[in-house]
């Protein structure tokens, strides 16, 4: 699991000074975030909402309007 965030290296180091985690531990995980710029906290991502089951009863409402704007179209010319 490699650190993510700023936050993230300051309380794993903290714990590195505290003795609660190993020194092995702290940098095999510092190591796999590298050198790159890392976010100050990383944001949880959002969640996805589900998609509205369209029922039957909806389809077939949508198809009779559609029918009878065609049939009103047709009656005009």
């Amino acid at each position: 699991m490699p650190i993510k965030s700023q936050a993230q290296r300051r309380k794993f180091a903290e714990l590195l000074v505290k003795g609660e985690i190993s020194p092995e531990i702290y940098e095999r995980w510092n190591r796999e975030a590298g050198s790159k710029e890392l976010p100050e906290r990383v944001q949880p991502k959002a969640k996805r909402t589900a998609k509205r089951k369209v029922t039957k009863a909806k389809t077939k409402k949508v198809k009779r309007t559609a029918k009878r704007a065609i049939k009103r179209k047709a009656k005009k010319r």
